[in-house]
């Protein structure tokens, strides 16, 4: 298909050949089996340090574990795989680095914040669908410890979380994308655009990344003619409950009501009842990418759901712009999986 008809509108993008999910998994820690999805997960770690010495090495554990997990299902050999798509939340994505560097695939490093599960398989897609590689890789991770030492304070100062903190998920969840194969498939792409609410408060981040989430989903249904009634489920990943309820309540203004169809992956992976000092559900870049690599991509190829919206939303802040006073902006890429190519 030519290139110009593969763009749709401003900014989604429809693939000629949609590449194939050849294999996926997940990788978390204890507290993540503890909910709702424990039977979905690929292998869970008891000790949050994965048997290494530090918390981010820990995290270059679970993205090895979780790639390779990935490949084994995907039934290729290693040395197939053209390229790698990766990040993480660490200064310079460090985990993602240190946890590839003796795999010896090409490799780009991504950094999209929480939205990077999405990011990377919209370009490991692209990369298929382009011609570019055969079977290309989409990976990110997260851990509460590394992430509460970069972002917050030291775990033994024991800080109150406010009512608006979300938990940073343990966890890891590659994807590998490639020719043939019987789907779910990669039909489409939508690239977000930096937005900013101006909400400079860093417990707060759902409610930043709320609009960003609305603006890509809100494009992608005026550039494909797809309407909310044409999916079986729109997850973002992750606002938590009071993003999620802002996205909603956005689009109600529109005249559009998502209902039931819409979740977000913060809100699945936990149970707010009984987990309670999660507060206002999961976030990290683990969070959307274990729930896509298991509980969703396990119920597409049952059969349950045909047609996805998968949206990852980041806030793309650092300790550094938020001890200068600056406020948090966000993005939100989205790409829909579907079980037919059409």
């Amino acid at each position: 298909m030519p290139q110009a008809l593969k763009k749709l509108g401003k900014q989604t993008v429809a693939f000629a050949e949609p590449p194939s999910i050849l294999g996926y998994a997940s990788v978390t820690g204890k507290k993540e089996s503890e909910g709702p999805l424990k039977r979905t997960f690929d292998l869970i770690y008891d000790d949050t340090t994965c048997g290494e010495s530090s918390w981010e090495k820990s995290e270059s554990r679970m993205m090895k574990d979780a790639l390779a997990r990935a490949i084994t299902k995907s039934n290729i050999p290693n040395e197939k795989l053209d390229v790698i798509f990766a990040g993480d939340l660490l200064n310079q994505c460090i985990g993602t680095t240190f946890g590839l560097r003796e795999s010896g695939i090409p490799f780009y490093g991504l950094y999209g914040a929480c939205s990077t599960m999405a990011e990377s398989l919209s370009l490991a897609a692209m990369s298929v669908d382009g011609g570019f590689s055969s079977y290309a890789a989409a990976l990110t991770s997260s851990h509460f410890c590394s992430a509460e030492r970069q972002y917050r304070t030291p775990l033994e100062y024991g800080g109150q979380r406010t009512p608006t903190a979300q938990w940073t998920v343990t966890g890891s969840g590659a994807a590998i994308v490639g020719t043939g194969g019987i789907g779910p498939y990669v039909t489409h792409a939508a690239t977000g655009k930096i937005i900013d609410a101006g909400i400079k408060d860093v417990s707060h981040m759902g409610a930043a990344m709320a609009p960003a989430a609305y603006e890509t989903i809100s494009a992608f249904f005026a550039d494909t003619g797809i309407t909310p009634d044409q999916l079986d489920l729109i997850v973002t990943g992750d606002l938590g409950s009071i993003g999620r309820e802002i996205v909603a309540d956005l689009f109600s203004r529109d005249g559009i009501k998502l209902g039931k169809r819409y979740n977000d992956c913060g809100l699945m992976i936990f149970d707010l009842e009984k987990q309670k000092e999660v507060v206002a559900g999961g976030s990290g870049c683990g969070c959307s990418a274990v729930v896509l690599c298991g509980h969703i991509l396990n119920e597409m190829r049952a059969g349950a759901w045909n047609s996805v919206l998968f949206c990852g939303t980041g806030a793309l802040l650092s300790p550094v712009s938020s001890a200068q006073g600056e406020s948090v902006p966000a993005i939100c890429h989205a790409v829909r999986i579907s079980n037919t190519k059409g």
